[in-house]
């Protein structure tokens, strides 16, 4: 635009007053004016083909063997770099990426979706498309099937099946971009979520000796529980896998698996004291240490058929719960937790017998007041 304004002046002062010669210059004036639109648009149209989409991002869970497993074998597959995340933390890692102009593929694992965030989700992954940014969601939780259908409809590639864990349908996706130990990453990914016996998990257990894998699946599972707060060390722990590593040829996992399993030991005294009962469930909020490595010792000591532990995150002014089913559990709990998290302004959501939630604090005693009632 000041390109275009001082071209102008001077040709006003160069006119002479004749008539004959001032539409000659007004010729010349629109042509200069024409000539410099053309330069600004060329230079325009060339910064934006400069930048191509290359980028490759998988966002996926960081708090269990499932999710990291998912993203070392997107990475194994695709390559690119990884996000990992908590259930809480995927919006904000969405809207991380959503402004990324390289960004050209995308891969959500094992994350997940509740009332609360679906339909932002769905506005994101709308946006993404529109910016030709390829999307694939890959997951075993349980989905409104609406949810599915918009995804579907603006051509998000959803991969979702609640009988096998989020690593398992990686793997079965896309093996023919995969080498054979993907197998077995795929295998602890399914031990840890209980899922071992699931129609494929069960045929890939079958390849390897079952204490290896049952060890294997444990440690891996230790290591990355021990290391939340440890961001670099997760994203390690991907690389390593990704890069066809046991979890015993990873240094030092063996060595920390033992301080967890001693930390765990610890837990099971506490619990048997601190554990409070109602009439369905056993619950305890957790102090010095993650929900989710508590809860089966209070469902379990609780001699209930669900447990409930919960420990609060100072920095958000919320409870994350973590919600454990037995096996005579006869509702699905993590289709009941999403309805009863989004009532009372949280989020959640999972398996039938295994999920978790996000509850603002002063909420927590009517989450689990309200639980035990839907529990019959």
């Amino acid at each position: 635009m000041l390109a275009l304004t001082k071209t102008k002046k001077s040709a006003s002062k160069k006119s002479p007053k004749k008539t004959s010669k001032k539409s000659g210059s007004k010729n010349t004036q629109k042509t200069t004016k024409k000539t410099s639109s053309a330069k600004v648009s060329k230079k325009s149209a060339s910064k934006k083909s400069t930048i191509k989409r290359t980028k490759v991002i998988c966002i996926s869970h960081k708090e269990d063997a499932d999710g990291i497993s998912s993203a070392a074998l997107i990475r194994q597959a695709f390559g690119g770099d990884a996000i990992l995340v908590d259930y809480p933390g995927q919006m904000e890692a969405l809207h991380q990426v959503v402004s990324d102009e390289k960004l050209k593929s995308l891969y959500i694992c094992d994350l997940g979706l509740s009332k609360k965030t679906q339909d932002e989700f769905i506005d994101i992954m709308t946006t993404l498309r529109k910016n030709k940014v390829s999307v694939t969601y890959i997951d075993h939780h349980d989905i409104d099937p609406n949810v599915v259908k918009s995804l579907q409809k603006i051509k998000v590639k959803v991969i979702h099946n609640i009988n096998e864990c989020s690593a398992v349908l990686v793997y079965n996706a896309f093996k023919s971009k995969l080498n054979d130990h993907a197998t077995f990453v795929a295998t602890c990914a399914a031990i840890t979520d209980y899922m071992e016996d699931r129609p494929i998990g069960s045929k890939l257990l079958q390849i390897y000796d079952r204490q290896f894998a049952l060890i294997s699946a444990t440690v891996l599972t230790y290591n990355i529980v021990g290391h939340q707060k440890e961001p670099d060390y997760l994203l390690y722990l991907v690389e390593e896998l990704a890069d066809s590593k046991f979890p015993h040829e990873i240094p030092n996992t063996f060595e920390f698996a033992q301080i967890q399993v001693e930390k765990l030991s610890q837990m099971i005294a506490k619990v048997k004291k601190g554990m409070k009962t109602m009439k369905n469930l056993g619950y305890m909020e957790i102090l010095d240490a993650g929900a989710s490595g508590a809860v089966n010792f209070v469902m379990g000591l609780s001699g209930k058929n669900v447990g409930v532990a919960y420990k609060e995150r100072v920095d958000h002014g919320i409870y994350a719960v973590s919600v454990r089913g037995s096996k005579d559990c006869n509702v699905h709990l993590g289709k009941i937790v999403n309805v009863l998290a989004t009532e009372l302004g949280g989020s959640g959501g999972g398996h039938d017998k295994a999920c978790g939630a996000v509850i603002p604090k002063p909420k927590i005693k009517k989450f689990i007041t309200e639980l035990n009632k839907k529990l019959k």
